[in-house]
């Protein structure tokens, strides 16, 4: 069978970054799919780049997503889109507009309520109600320590809503040496959620080996 234009493009991956500790999770994600080329439409909160300047002196200029990929040292046709949080024209607010899913990495506490209940007061919202209603993967990596009974019963809503709920809390079976290892055990589990063939982490029961360099090359389908 002959595919359409449309069915033979890889989805993109819809990424937001919220303002939770740990925004160096949601850039590690980026780096990652874009290294191996999956297209990513990225939508980042003024949050988020508050806690990037105070956790890791990033500052990033405009416009946000040539700055990004400079740092992240990627090629200048690296495939990455970025929306403002007020456009609600952009292709991700709207159902027709097919994507893999979405991964909100990390997600702060506020941002959990209002996907939990249907609140779409930002873009960031708005297209994870998209994801929610057309039964798509989206995935919420909530970093907040304790969870109070609210923010629990709000993980709850968003898993009966068809979501995937987890905690930015990395293992230690890898025997980690490094901050980046932590981070990548994270990263390499939302993209174990997303069908991504990835490498980051060292598995349970997997022989050791030395983590490869990734390769710049296209995802399968």
């Amino acid at each position: 069978m002959i595919k359409s234009d449309e069915q033979s493009k890889v989805l993109p991956f819809v990424l937001a970054i919220t303002g939770a500790s740990g925004a160096v999770y949601g850039l590690r994600l980026l780096q990652y799919l874009l290294e191996v080329e999956q297209p990513v439409e990225l939508l980042v909160s003024k949050a988020a780049l508050q806690v990037l300047k105070e956790e890791n002196d990033l500052v990033f200029n405009e416009p946000l997503e040539k700055s990004l990929i400079e740092y992240l040292k990627l090629p200048s046709d690296a495939p990455l889109r970025y929306h403002s949080l007020t456009d609600y024209g952009a292709s991700v607010a709207s159902g027709s507009y097919r994507t893999m899913g979405m991964a909100i990495v990390p997600c702060s506490i506020g941002t959990l309520g209002a996907v939990a209940h249907g609140l779409t007061e930002n873009l960031i919202h708005r297209a994870a109600a998209v994801c929610l209603k057309e039964r798509r993967n989206l995935m919420l990596v909530v970093r907040e320590m304790p969870f109070g009974h609210i923010q629990l019963k709000n993980m709850v809503a968003v898993s009966e809503a068809g979501g995937i709920v987890a905690a930015a809390s990395p293992g230690f079976y890898h025997r980690p040496q490094s901050i980046t290892d932590q981070v990548d055990f994270v990263v390499g589990r939302v993209l174990d959620q997303f069908g991504f063939d990835n490498h980051l982490f060292k598995r349970w029961r997997e022989e050791s080996h030395e983590l490869p360099i990734p390769v710049q090359s296209k995802q399968s389908k």
